[in-house]
């Protein structure tokens, strides 16, 4: 075979996979070395997307960022609002209410399962999975019913306000979510069924895009795929904001960093998060939703038409813009993807200075090379939809 291999005179081949590929989702390209079907070497080239977030953020109001916010990871939109929000408040040095807090903390939870239902059923619609994609797709319109009855919108939702939020909780939400519970119980159980010992789904995703934990630190993996190999690392945890050290769960851990561990991990924190939802609508504070002083936030519209100071505030809020001491920080929040980190400057003007983000699938998608490298070029699709990489935060 080696005399034949050599009187062959084979070469590798080259092959460009995406970005006009239903499976690099339309943003990423692959340029493919293929010796056979094994994948030789791999070199991931973002960029098709060309959405400019930073350069946007730095030529409007404080304010007005947040629409922004929502089109970074568009399947969590609620979760970059909260990202951003607790960013300034921190440059501002203002808090939170409690019940704002808390509000917060539900209406993340549920944004950050509805990142899971979404990851988990486009992974295994690409492996054949029709069935378990049509349950966790209803699973998440459940999810959006909820949040459409917070804010009125369903995907970017520009719920978030500095200071505050845009509105309270309806009256009867406990009890809309409380009669949900059964439905969303009973179509994570199917989904469960249907793929955690399936065959198919075993071959395609068990042993396949493993990663070490050394590797997983050194590209700065955050977030269900750094906890899938093994580091018990938390932003909630280790650096706790809003409430979440006042309520009682756990963090999913993997032991081999393969595709598998991460669909467990995203399957765990599916039921952590509703159990901090559960948690965090038991121990509701009263209050008001804002905090009381209309020149730190936007003040509402039922505010603005009944009160002349909040619409003296409202305007200088929106010609001006919020105006925070000079200054920079950087805030982490924990997305459904790992940390979501805001480094704002400000000069003092109305706008951001500068509007800096760390989004959690960039470096995940760069070590896309070294995962894939010796695996098969069907591992691809796999490996890829468990990385979640989403474009509009990857090339921001």
């Amino acid at each position: 075979m080696t005399d034949l291999k050599e009187s062959l005179h084979t070469e590798h081949m080259t092959l460009n996979m995406g970005p006009s590929h239903p499976a690099t989702h339309g943003t990423v390209k692959f340029l493919l070395t293929l010796d056979g079907e094994t994948v030789v070497d791999m070199e991931v080239e973002v960029g098709y997307l060309h959405r400019g977030f930073e350069k946007m953020c730095e030529s409007v109001t404080w304010t007005n960022v947040f629409p922004y916010t929502d089109r970074l990871n568009y399947c969590s939109a609620i979760m970059n609002n909260i990202g951003y929000a607790v960013a300034v408040e921190k440059l501002l040095g203002i808090e939170a209410t409690e019940r704002c807090k808390y509000i917060r903390v539900v209406t993340n939870e549920l944004s950050r399962i509805s990142d899971h239902y979404t990851n988990i059923a486009a992974a295994a619609l690409e492996l054949g999975a029709l069935t378990a994609f049509i349950y966790f797709v209803e699973t998440r319109e459940i999810v959006w019913d909820l949040l459409e009855m917070i804010c009125g919108a369903r995907l970017t939702s520009n719920y978030v306000r500095i200071g505050g939020l845009m509105c309270d909780l309806p009256e009867n939400f406990n009890d809309e979510l409380e009669a949900r519970y059964p439905k969303l119980d009973a179509l994570y159980d199917d989904v469960d069924k249907l793929l955690t010992k399936n065959r198919i789904f075993l071959d395609r995703m068990r042993d396949t895009g493993i990663l070490s934990k050394e590797s997983a630190l050194s590209f700065g993996f955050t977030g269900p795929c750094l906890r899938a190999c093994g580091v018990d690392y938390d932003v909630r945890k280790a650096h706790p904001y809003l409430v979440y050290d006042k309520l009682d769960w756990d963090v999913p851990i993997g032991t081999v960093g393969d595709n598998f561990d991460r669909y467990l991990v995203r399957m765990e924190e599916i039921k952590q998060s509703f159990k901090m939802i559960k948690q965090a609508m038991k121990d509701m504070p009263d209050g008001p939703i804002n905090v009381d002083n209309p020149y730190m936030r936007q003040p509402s519209k039922q505010d603005v038409y009944a009160r002349m100071e909040e619409m003296i505030a409202h305007f200088k809020i929106t010609i001006e813009g919020l105006k925070p001491p000079v200054g920079e920080i950087y805030m982490p929040t924990e997305a459904a993807n790992g940390e979501l980190g805001f480094y704002l400057v400000s000069d003092g003007g109305g706008k951001p200075y500068k509007c800096r983000v760390r989004p959690p699938c960039f470096t995940m998608t760069a070590a896309m090379e070294e995962i894939c490298k010796g695996q098969m070029l069907a591992d691809i699709i796999p490996t890829f939809d468990m990385i979640n990489m989403i474009g509009g935060e990857c090339d921001r």
